[in-house]
């Protein structure tokens, strides 16, 4: 936290639409009111996207919708607009910005297990892959540094892909994912002047290397910083 008093501001919790009993808990008791965005479901190309629960942290919780202590209703899905689409593209070809979320995905299991269902088979392309196996491929080095910007994800996001072309865009999906839910973190609290919270010590480097990098000025703050498991587990799947 950076000392300044809390409880006047206004917490935009990221990345998730979901968060933990005491991770809500420790927020209110910080700010006037918690808000949440709605899960993101993105568009990739007119015939495929990834798919999303409707649930929404109000629906546990109706007092504090009711009081105003916890607002939702920010839509986050859809396909990627052209400022969002730059704004990913600037995050994907910074080194030290994939560097960082190489790592994470590496060291961090909460991190990990957000993006990829590793408890059971993936699905790999036209292949089912035992989880240990498919992670030991996407956690291969020279994903660190390999070229991917939205248009290649979108170009592999194809019905028929060879098993490295698979693996490629598994991989690229994942950071499309993460970048998408940073840069509508970052839109939305400069919009509503909200701070963007979180209790994931990963999404939270990665979003102050965004921010220093485009000399964006965002308070932002991390509370309770886990590596355990996902707040939701609710993965997102492809549809056709």
């Amino acid at each position: 936290m950076n000392g300044l008093s809390s409880r006047t501001r206004n917490a935009l919790f990221h990345p998730f639409h979901l968060c933990a009993p005491h991770t809500l808990e420790a927020l209110l008791a910080r700010y006037d009111a918690v808000h949440f965005r709605d899960y993101m479901a993105l568009r990739l190309t007119p015939l495929m996207g990834t798919m999303a629960y409707q649930d929404r942290m109000g629906d546990e919780h109706p007092l504090l919708v009711t009081s105003g202590r916890l607002v939702q209703g920010y839509p986050v899905s859809g396909p990627l607009d052209e400022t969002a689409v730059a704004a990913i593209d600037r995050d994907l070809s910074d080194s030290r910005w994939r560097t960082l979320f190489h790592d994470g995905l590496r060291n961090d299991r909460r991190f990990q297990r957000g993006l990829f269902d590793l408890m059971h088979a993936m699905r790999i392309g036209s292949s089912l892959v035992p989880g240990p196996a498919a992670l030991l491929r996407l956690l291969e080095p020279d994903r660190a540094t390999a070229r991917y910007n939205v248009a290649l994800v979108q170009r592999l996001a194809k019905p028929t892909q060879t098993l490295d072309e698979a693996y490629q865009f598994e991989y690229g999906l994942a950071l499309l994912k993460t970048v998408a839910a940073q840069v509508y973190t970052i839109r939305l609290s400069r919009a509503h002047n909200l701070v963007p919270v979180t209790d994931s010590h990963t999404h939270h480097i990665l979003l102050s290397r965004t921010l220093a990098r485009e000399e964006i000025d965002l308070s932002h703050e991390s509370i309770g910083t886990s590596m355990g498991a996902p707040l939701s587990q609710h993965a997102s799947g492809l549809h056709e």
